[in-house]
């Protein structure tokens, strides 16, 4: 049988604390992952004064996870809850002057990164990347997502995890998970309902350091949320990293659509290929009488895709289970309903035509 994480948690169930309690006990375990034969995980004590005489605990944590029958290689970094002495490594900071590089580059071990844009606000793109993430991963794919929206990242309450990552050295940054798909996001460094206030350089420099300062580890594809519009994300996203491909999110109506075609052409500018367009919102099913109903028009996006000889790589009507599921941090892709089917297909296309 493969490797598991509960194999890997009966393991470090045996290494106990001078109290008798175990280091699962003391919850002391953060970022657990299982990648094959390859496991990770952080120890995190609750001050620096206690991590600094915690060797030994690593020691012996890393000893019994390497004797697990299918284990190949642990890695355990050891990290402190509370403020570090001055003498250790800096706390990490978000955002700030980008660093200078020689060209586009992409996370080590990531096979594939998919910009996920619109033009506009409020057509769904946040949604549809996060189901769009878990379908994928319920399909087999190894799949990260990037909440690249620095203004309004939605990620964390949509995919139902809402805590600060580990950074063990004040660099790396190890990435939180949920419904099988790593996961970053801006929102998990900041206090929830803060504003962020920031100019150009500081929104690079926070993308650039997501990208390439975060643990993705082995993933198939990392799909990038971005911010409505064509601005500074955008252009570093295009320019500083080895992106695979665009996808467009669009309702049917006309205003939402003058704006993608917008996004379209930002992309086209910057020599990124539009892999295909999603329709959102196309229709409303009524849930009582079962008819339905094109409250934004019919077949915009089907045309504009048709006219770019691009994919119209689905259609999703407005649902109320997407919202309630996305409120409440469990994707409607999670589950079985005709939703989780709609976004499966959209997956199943992406990879059928060599895109994730």
């Amino acid at each position: 049988m493969p490797l598991s994480k509960s194999d890997v948690e009966s393991a470090l169930a045996r290494v106990m604390l001078p109290d008798g309690k175990s280091i699962l006990d003391h919850d002391l375990i953060r970022a657990l992952t299982v990648e094959g034969d390859v496991v990770r995980f952080v120890i995190e004590a609750p001050n620096a004064q206690v991590a600094a005489q915690m060797a030994p605990l690593r020691d012996a944590a890393e000893a019994v996870v390497r004797e697990v029958d299918g284990v190949a290689s642990v890695t355990v970094a050891l990290t402190a809850h509370g403020p570090a002495p001055k003498q250790s490594a800096p706390s990490l900071k978000i955002g700030g002057h980008p660093k200078a590089q020689d060209g586009p580059m992409k996370p080590a071990g990531v096979q594939r990164i998919l910009a996920i844009g619109s033009g506009k606000g409020g057509v769904g793109k946040s949604t549809v990347s996060s189901n769009l993430a878990v379908a994928l991963a319920r399909a087999g794919r190894k799949v990260g997502l990037l909440d690249a929206d620095i203004y309004g990242p939605s990620q964390p309450r949509m995919m139902g995890v809402n805590k600060r990552p580990a950074s063990p050295d004040g660099k790396t940054i190890i990435p939180l998970h949920a419904h099988g798909v790593t996961l970053m996001s801006i929102g998990f460094m900041m206090e929830e309902g803060k504003a962020v206030v920031w100019r150009g350089p500081m929104l690079m420099g926070a993308l650039q350091q997501m990208l390439g300062q975060v643990e993705w580890g082995e993933l198939d594809v990392l799909l990038v949320d971005l911010p409505p519009g064509t601005g500074d994300v955008q252009l570093t996203l295009c320019t500083k990293s080895e992106l695979s491909g665009a996808i467009v999110v669009s309702t049917p109506q006309d205003v939402a659509l003058i704006d993608a075609r917008k996004a379209i052409d930002m992309f086209n500018t910057l020599k990124t290929p539009v892999l295909g367009l999603i329709e959102n919102m196309s229709l409303f099913v009524c849930p009582d009488c079962g008819s339905e109903h094109e409250i934004f028009g019919h077949g915009g996006v089907a045309a504009e895709a048709a006219k770019m000889d691009v994919p119209l790589l689905g259609s999703l009507p407005i649902d109320l289970d997407t919202r309630l599921s996305g409120d409440g941090g469990t994707p409607v892709a999670a589950g079985d309903g005709p939703m989780a089917q709609a976004y499966a297909r959209i997956a199943e296309g992406l990879i059928k035509g060599g895109m994730a």
